[in-house]
């Protein structure tokens, strides 16, 4: 369990389409084995810690006829963004994929201060 120090708790969320391998013959789309992708997100504003995220698919494109292999997470967490990561593997066909994230963490406050 994370325990929140502060009082001011800031939550941030957003959408993002990670890509369209299909349109252009990508790797996801062409390839095969372990293929991965990394694409950096940004928060709106910053937390003063590293916030909790959760990513979670929210639209995804495969061929049925092959396995349907993913995997999704974030990654590189700090108070700016984070990196979210796709990764699949053998002969799954990813034609595209969208994923939404959510973030929840302490933000700074006016009555914070630093020692310097």
């Amino acid at each position: 369990m994370r325990r929140l120090e502060k009082f001011v708790v800031g939550v941030d969320q957003g959408s993002v389409v990670l890509f369209s391998d299909f349109q252009h013959g990508g790797a996801m789309w062409t390839g095969s084995g372990p293929r991965e992708l990394r694409k950096a997100v940004s928060f709106s504003e910053p937390f003063s810690r590293p916030p909790a995220v959760q990513v979670t698919m929210s639209m995804w494109d495969m061929d049925s006829k092959s396995n349907q292999r993913a995997d999704i997470s974030a990654d590189m967490i700090t108070g700016e963004g984070f990196e979210l990561v796709f990764r699949t593997w053998g002969d799954t066909r990813v034609a595209r994929v969208r994923a939404d994230w959510l973030a929840i963490g302490e933000l700074p406050s006016e009555d914070d201060w630093e020692v310097r």
